[in-house]
């Protein structure tokens, strides 16, 4: 019989072979080995440097990369005798300027001897010869711990590390050195004083008027109805040389409960003055500002983190990450009616992540 199916013979029983005469086509997923790759050409022929050549040059390299580093090792040291020589005196742009330059100047030269020094010593005195290294997965054995030790060995041999002992030494001595501007630069950035003492004291004293915040305006006692709450500053603030920081200290909310509702200590029942009380505004967690005031539940809000403290309870908390009560202010009305403060909190303001002796 003929076979109509691309010009293929034989049997077309059940079983029998038929051969095929027609190319076939290369899957695409077949692999196709070319023949045309590039050769590997190898390393080019090495080129000796003119410190390979002549031992003069040589040692002329390495004095010349001693004196980058001796050079770092002097300009970290100018910078800590600069920081001191030209202090920042304040509102004196011109001490800024000489300050920032000389300081800027100095640590430049320590950090770039160290820079420009190393990549010197790589180019002119270690050993250039390209290497090839063929990668593999192995790791861990005890060969190749043996071999990382040959590269360390040769590595040592190669820069001379071990053997360039003024080299040596005198990167060391920059390495060492150049720090030290950073420790005395960060070092200053902490308070001249303690800041436990910073903290403890406010603007608050005897006799000084609380007023309104932010006008400054002094409040009588009969401007605070049940259920108010006032934003106060102590008198003079607005005119105190650090305004913020000291605000940051001092701001008060004022309330007024009635009497019978105040559920006041015996040691602090003069610390109020016919159901009005003062309080730390500065949460006891984070010094976030306590500014919300619930005057149903004579509860207080810190909106950061949700701590609540009880007003008519001196202030306890009652929810929240808070650790300790809002300080209460003690305050009385002087001659004029005007409400006064009658010394300074007696404990620190704000959060008590800082030591307290209290």
């Amino acid at each position: 019989m003929a076979d109509h199916h691309g010009g293929q013979s034989g049997s077309t029983e059940a079983g029998t072979a038929v051969e095929v005469t027609t190319p076939r086509t290369v899957s695409p997923g077949t692999a196709v080995v070319r023949t045309d790759d590039i050769p590997n050409p190898g390393h080019p022929p090495h080129r000796p440097r003119v410190t390979d050549l002549d031992p003069k040059k040589d040692r002329a390299a390495e004095r010349t990369v001693s004196l980058l580093f001796f050079a770092s090792l002097v300009g970290s040291v100018l910078a800590v005798v600069f920081y001191f020589l030209f202090p920042i005196i304040p509102g004196d742009l011109a001490s800024v300027r000489l300050s920032t330059l000389s300081l800027g100047l100095a640590i430049s030269l320590g950090l770039l001897g160290i820079g420009i020094g190393a990549v010197h010593w790589a180019k002119a005195l270690m050993s250039d010869a390209e290497i090839s290294e063929d990668r593999h997965p192995t790791r861990g054995s005890e060969a190749t711990r043996a071999k990382a030790v040959d590269v360390f060995t040769l590595g040592n041999k190669e820069s001379g590390f071990g053997r360039r002992s003024l080299l040596r030494n005198t990167l060391i001595g920059a390495l060492v050195v150049s720090p030290i501007p950073a420790v005395v630069l960060f070092r200053d950035l902490a308070p001249a004083e303690e800041p436990g003492e910073l903290l403890r004291h406010t603007l608050w004293e005897k006799g000084k008027r609380l007023t309104r915040d932010p006008s400054g305006t002094p409040i009588k006692a009969s401007d605070v109805t049940y259920g108010s709450a006032f934003h106060v500053i102590p008198e003079g603030l607005n005119d105190a040389e650090h305004r913020l920081e000291e605000k940051a200290k001092a701001a008060v909310l004022l309330m007024r409960l009635r009497p019978e509702d105040l559920n006041e200590k015996e040691d602090r029942k003069s610390w109020s003055y016919d159901g009005i009380v003062a309080y730390s505004k500065i949460c006891t967690h984070v010094g976030c500002p306590v500014a919300l005031y619930e005057q149903q539940t004579h509860n207080l809000l810190c909106p950061c983190h949700q701590s609540q403290f009880d007003v008519s309870n001196h202030a306890a908390v009652i929810f929240g990450p808070a650790s300790r009560p809002l300080p209460q202010l003690p305050i009385a009305i002087d001659d004029e009616g005007y409400l006064v403060a009658q010394s300074d909190f007696t404990e620190p303001v704000g959060p008590s992540f800082w030591e307290r002796e209290l």
